[in-house]
Formats: structure tokens, C-alpha cells, sequence
């Protein structure tokens, strides 16, 4: 599986209204490691940033004025990024622009060329409903250090994008596992241990414990009118 993280900055907010990509950061992940085939870009937009904007990345015009133009740049990013997930936070944004400008060259959109897109900020919304969603937000949350982050790179943005979407998906490595993983787990590599010789303890559950279990299970029996699947299916006779 290859993953490329993603980030662009922007002289402004708008693809629609004349913005340009400025800075384009991206890293590789290949089954949940990085590679270290990055790409880190910067682009001359042929425009200054709004104010805010400079703000927020620091990237003056004068830094620009001999980086290559977006054109210049288009074919390598293009197959750079062709067949993989791409995982972007706040997707919506990122590839607002970046189809802008494939377009203005007559290039198919970023959807048409990578396997799939991921949108972390969904992604959190799901996990945390409620909460602050930012990427400052989820490394504070998920103990990922951001320290050095003082203004928006796109490449820094990018590598913390992969640290937080690691953390976000812990616990599904064994889900990815293929089968090469698996045969060097039970020949070549770590041996498998024997769970037979472990004498665990069985803890059986109180009266007052059995009795709270049993009124939770009448208020569910009660909502969904009769219709559970213990009181529906007829037990199962012991042999």
C-alpha cells in the first residue's frame, strides 16, 4: 500500500478567484513506513500572497521569483502521485487547487489519477464529534510534537499529517498485514507463543453485577419492543 501525504500552501484562500499554489509538500509512506521519497516544492504563482496569507506561511513573492513555475513541475508531480492514496487534511481545499492548476494544462484531476483520498479532517470528525479538528489540534491530542511549527510549511504540515494519521489508525496493523507478514510470523521470523501455557483466572461477575446487567438488558428488550436477539432466537439446548 502507498500512501503520500499531502500539503499545499496557497497565495490566498480562493482556486476560484485567482489564487495559486505556492508550496507543495509530500511524503511517502509504504505499509505504514516511511520511505523517504519525498517531494518538497516550492512554485512561482506569477502573483503576490493577500496579506493574511503571508501571515500564515511566510513566503514572500521575492523568495519565489526564480522557482519554477507550476507547469514546469505539473508532469513529475503527476506521476509522482499517480496510483496512491492520497491523504489530505481538509481535502477539499488542497485539491481545490491543485485541480486548477492541472486543468489550466489540460491534466485529468488528482481524483482521476490516484487510487483514493483520504480526508483526515473527516476522518477526526468522526472520532472527536465536537472537539477542535485543526492539525495543531490533533498532534496536541495526540501527543505528536509540532514544536518547531511556527508558520505553515506545506512538507513540515505533511510529515506531521503522517505522524497524526499513524496515531489515528493505531490498532489496525493487523488489518494491513499481507501474507509474506504472516508467514514470517509463524516460520522464519518471531515464533508464536503458545497461549496453552498461561493459566488465565476467570472472573465471574456478582449479584448486584448480574442484576444491572439484567436491567440494561430489559431497558434494550423494552426500546426495541420485543425484538432482541435473545429474547427472539430460541436457546440453544445444551448438549
Amino acid at each position: 500500500m502507498r500512501q503520500i501525504f499531502l500539503d499545499t500552501e496557497t497565495t490566498g484562500l480562493s482556486a476560484d478567484n485567482g489564487d495559486r499554489i505556492i508550496e507543495i509538500g509530500c511524503v511517502e509512506m509504504v505499509n505504514r513506513k516511511l520511505t523517504g521519497n519525498n517531494r518538497h516544492i516550492y512554485v512561482n504563482p506569477g502573483r503576490d500572497s493577500h496579506e493574511e496569507a503571508l501571515k500564515v506561511h511566510g513566503i514572500t513573492t521575492e523568495f519565489l521569483k526564480d522557482k519554477p513555475k507550476f507547469e514546469e513541475i505539473a508532469d513529475d508531480l503527476l506521476a509522482y502521485l499517480s496510483g496512491a492514496e492520497v491523504i489530505i487534511h481538509n481535502a477539499p481545499f488542497d485539491l481545490g487547487f491543485l485541480d486548477m492548476e492541472f486543468g489550466k494544462l489540460g491534466h485529468p484531476k488528482v481524483r482521476e489519477i490516484v487510487a483514493s483520498v483520504t480526508d483526515t479532517l473527516v476522518m477526526a470528525k468522526e472520532l472527536y464529534p465536537g472537539k477542535r479538528n485543526s492539525l495543531d489540534a490533533l498532534c496536541d491530542r495526540l501527543e505528536v510534537d509540532n514544536s518547531g511549527r511556527t508558520l505553515h510549511g506545506a512538507l513540515l504540515d505533511a510529515e506531521l499529517l503522517a505522524d497524526v494519521f499513524i496515531n489515528l489508525t493505531r490498532g489496525q496493523d493487523v488489518l494491513l498485514m499481507d501474507d509474506s507478514s504472516a508467514n514470517e510470523a509463524s516460520g522464519n521470523g518471531s515464533p508464536l507463543m503458545d497461549l496453552r501455557v498461561f493459566n488465565l483466572p476467570v472472573l465471574s461477575a456478582n449479584e448486584q453485577e448480574l442484576a444491572a446487567h439484567e436491567t440494561v438488558l430489559k431497558q434494550i428488550d423494552k426500546d426495541s419492543k420485543g425484538k432482541t436477539v435473545w429474547r427472539v432466537l430460541e436457546p440453544v439446548a445444551a448438549e
